[in-house]
């Protein structure tokens, strides 16, 4: 699995997730349950994760969205 992006925006880590879905892309939403740690107050971003041979299809989906400027570097 290759990174796509990272966020605290928990507002945008699942808009980005309901998009992959709708599209059908296998992703992760890891790090969701890092607030333990960081006592809930968002400091711990999370990351979306997608399948090394769907990742350009996601990234492009990103981009076609105006969240190019989301993605992860390298992206």
């Amino acid at each position: 699995m290759k990174e796509l992006m990272r966020s605290n925006d928990a507002v945008l880590i699942s808009f980005v997730d309901a998009l992959l879905k709708e599209a059908q892309i296998p992703h992760f939403v890891a790090d969701q349950h890092m607030s333990i740690l960081d006592g809930s107050i968002g400091a711990l971003p999370r990351r979306i994760m997608v399948e090394s041979d769907e990742i350009e299809k996601a990234r492009r989906l990103m981009r076609d969205s105006d969240l190019g400027h989301e993605l992860s570097t390298g992206s």
